[in-house]
Protein backbone atom coordinates (compact mmCIF):
# COMPACT_ATOMS: atom_id res chain seq x y z
CA UNK A 1 0.00 0.00 0.00
CA UNK A 2 2.77 1.89 0.97
CA UNK A 3 4.70 2.36 -2.24
CA UNK A 4 1.19 2.96 -4.02
CA UNK A 5 1.20 6.30 -2.40
CA UNK A 6 4.52 6.79 -3.45
CA UNK A 7 3.61 6.13 -7.43
CA UNK A 8 0.34 7.93 -6.76
CA UNK A 9 1.86 11.12 -5.44
CA UNK A 10 4.56 10.69 -8.94
CA UNK A 11 1.45 10.54 -10.92
CA UNK A 12 -0.47 13.62 -9.32
CA UNK A 13 2.96 15.66 -9.92
CA UNK A 14 3.23 14.79 -13.12
CA UNK A 15 -0.72 15.64 -13.51
CA UNK A 16 0.16 19.02 -11.33
CA UNK A 17 2.52 19.82 -14.47
CA UNK A 18 0.42 18.92 -17.47
CA UNK A 19 -2.55 20.83 -15.76
CA UNK A 20 -0.78 23.90 -15.55
CA UNK A 21 0.94 23.84 -18.78
CA UNK A 22 -2.42 23.55 -20.28
CA UNK A 23 -4.12 25.98 -17.93
CA UNK A 24 -1.17 28.79 -18.42
CA UNK A 25 -0.98 28.26 -22.34
CA UNK A 26 -4.95 29.10 -22.44
CA UNK A 27 -4.49 31.93 -19.52
CA UNK A 28 -1.59 33.45 -21.85
CA UNK A 29 -4.37 33.98 -25.25
CA UNK A 30 -6.31 36.89 -22.22
CA UNK A 31 -5.16 40.28 -21.70
CA UNK A 32 -4.39 41.20 -18.37
CA UNK A 33 -7.25 42.73 -17.94
CA UNK A 34 -9.19 40.17 -18.32
CA UNK A 35 -7.21 37.92 -16.19
CA UNK A 36 -7.65 40.24 -13.74
CA UNK A 37 -11.11 40.93 -13.95
CA UNK A 38 -13.58 40.21 -10.93
CA UNK A 39 -15.72 37.17 -12.16
CA UNK A 40 -16.78 36.20 -8.55
CA UNK A 41 -14.72 33.39 -7.92
CA UNK A 42 -13.35 32.81 -4.55
CA UNK A 43 -10.07 34.42 -4.86
CA UNK A 44 -11.95 36.89 -8.04
CA UNK A 45 -9.75 36.50 -10.86
CA UNK A 46 -8.25 33.92 -12.62
CA UNK A 47 -5.27 35.86 -12.37
CA UNK A 48 -5.16 35.60 -8.00
CA UNK A 49 -6.78 31.86 -8.13
CA UNK A 50 -3.88 30.78 -9.76
CA UNK A 51 -1.70 33.15 -7.92
CA UNK A 52 -3.24 31.23 -4.82
CA UNK A 53 -2.69 28.12 -5.92
CA UNK A 54 1.58 28.69 -5.87
CA UNK A 55 0.65 30.50 -2.94
CA UNK A 56 -0.23 27.34 -1.24
CA UNK A 57 2.49 25.04 -3.45
CA UNK A 58 5.10 27.34 -1.93
CA UNK A 59 3.62 27.15 1.59
CA UNK A 60 3.84 23.39 1.93
CA UNK A 61 6.44 22.72 0.43
CA UNK A 62 8.49 24.59 2.03
CA UNK A 63 6.90 23.11 5.31
CA UNK A 64 6.93 19.35 3.94
CA UNK A 65 10.56 19.59 1.98
CA UNK A 66 12.40 22.36 3.87
CA UNK A 67 11.09 22.26 7.34
CA UNK A 68 10.24 26.18 7.18
CA UNK A 69 7.25 28.26 6.46
CA UNK A 70 7.29 31.91 5.50
CA UNK A 71 4.56 33.42 6.18
CA UNK A 72 2.57 35.44 3.96
CA UNK A 73 -0.96 37.19 4.39
CA UNK A 74 -3.07 34.10 2.30
CA UNK A 75 -5.04 37.52 0.49
CA UNK A 76 -1.98 39.29 -0.78
CA UNK A 77 -1.17 38.26 -4.38
CA UNK A 78 2.49 37.01 -4.64
CA UNK A 79 2.73 38.52 -8.27
CA UNK A 80 1.12 40.98 -9.80
CA UNK A 81 2.71 40.53 -13.31
CA UNK A 82 1.65 37.78 -15.48
CA UNK A 83 5.28 36.75 -16.74
CA UNK A 84 6.60 36.87 -12.71
CA UNK A 85 4.01 34.32 -11.68
CA UNK A 86 3.96 32.45 -14.81
CA UNK A 87 7.58 31.98 -14.42
CA UNK A 88 7.36 31.07 -10.82
CA UNK A 89 4.66 28.52 -11.55
CA UNK A 90 6.69 26.31 -13.45
CA UNK A 91 10.05 26.74 -11.61
CA UNK A 92 7.62 25.49 -8.21
CA UNK A 93 6.06 22.74 -10.66
CA UNK A 94 9.83 21.55 -10.89
CA UNK A 95 11.00 21.64 -7.22
CA UNK A 96 7.24 19.61 -5.93
CA UNK A 97 8.27 17.15 -8.58
CA UNK A 98 11.96 16.64 -7.72
CA UNK A 99 10.84 16.70 -4.39
CA UNK A 100 8.67 13.60 -4.39
CA UNK A 101 10.70 12.40 -6.19
CA UNK A 102 12.77 11.90 -3.04
CA UNK A 103 9.84 10.65 -0.78
CA UNK A 104 10.18 7.21 1.66
CA UNK A 105 7.86 4.95 2.88
CA UNK A 106 9.07 6.20 6.31
CA UNK A 107 8.94 10.07 4.84
CA UNK A 108 5.00 9.67 4.62
CA UNK A 109 4.74 7.98 7.86
CA UNK A 110 6.35 10.09 9.71
CA UNK A 111 3.85 12.87 11.90
CA UNK A 112 4.17 16.41 10.99
CA UNK A 113 3.43 19.14 13.34
CA UNK A 114 2.22 22.51 12.04
CA UNK A 115 0.59 25.99 12.61
CA UNK A 116 -1.84 26.56 10.39
CA UNK A 117 -1.82 30.15 8.79
CA UNK A 118 -5.62 29.70 8.14
CA UNK A 119 -6.95 29.45 11.58
CA UNK A 120 -4.00 29.74 13.79
CA UNK A 121 -4.21 25.80 15.34
CA UNK A 122 -1.33 23.56 15.68
CA UNK A 123 -1.88 20.21 13.93
CA UNK A 124 0.26 16.41 13.96
CA UNK A 125 -0.53 14.67 10.95
CA UNK A 126 0.42 12.20 9.34
CA UNK A 127 2.46 13.88 6.35
CA UNK A 128 1.09 11.64 3.37
CA UNK A 129 -1.94 13.55 4.84
CA UNK A 130 -0.46 17.03 3.91
CA UNK A 131 1.03 15.66 0.12
CA UNK A 132 -2.44 14.44 -0.66
CA UNK A 133 -3.49 18.33 0.80
CA UNK A 134 -1.26 20.11 -1.36
CA UNK A 135 -2.66 17.98 -4.31
CA UNK A 136 -6.26 17.96 -3.71
CA UNK A 137 -5.78 21.56 -2.98
CA UNK A 138 -4.34 22.68 -6.60
CA UNK A 139 -7.24 20.18 -7.99
CA UNK A 140 -9.85 21.73 -6.11
CA UNK A 141 -8.84 25.80 -7.00
CA UNK A 142 -8.36 24.68 -11.06
CA UNK A 143 -11.71 23.11 -11.09
CA UNK A 144 -12.97 27.01 -10.37
CA UNK A 145 -10.04 28.16 -13.31
CA UNK A 146 -11.56 25.36 -15.55
CA UNK A 147 -15.47 27.22 -14.23
CA UNK A 148 -14.32 30.37 -15.07
CA UNK A 149 -12.31 29.35 -18.50
CA UNK A 150 -15.49 27.90 -19.94
CA UNK A 151 -17.97 31.73 -18.59
CA UNK A 152 -15.08 33.20 -20.82
CA UNK A 153 -15.82 30.26 -24.00
CA UNK A 154 -12.17 29.52 -23.70
CA UNK A 155 -11.39 25.36 -24.49
CA UNK A 156 -8.72 23.64 -22.05
CA UNK A 157 -8.99 20.11 -23.18
CA UNK A 158 -9.38 17.26 -20.76
CA UNK A 159 -8.65 17.96 -17.16
CA UNK A 160 -9.03 13.89 -16.52
CA UNK A 161 -6.14 11.52 -14.47
CA UNK A 162 -6.30 8.77 -17.13
CA UNK A 163 -5.74 11.63 -20.00
CA UNK A 164 -2.14 12.05 -18.82
CA UNK A 165 0.07 11.98 -21.65
CA UNK A 166 2.73 9.81 -19.16
CA UNK A 167 -0.14 7.31 -18.49
CA UNK A 168 -0.97 6.80 -22.45
CA UNK A 169 2.76 5.91 -23.44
Amino acid sequence: MKQNFLNYFDSLSKYNIWMNQKIYAVCDSLSDGVRKKDMGAFFGSIHRTLDHILYGDKAWLERLRDGTFTPRDINKTLHEEWEALKTERFVVDKEIDAWVQTLTDKSLDSIFTFTSNVDKKERSVPRRILIQHLFNHQTHHRGQLTTLLSQLGLEYGSTDLPFLPELND
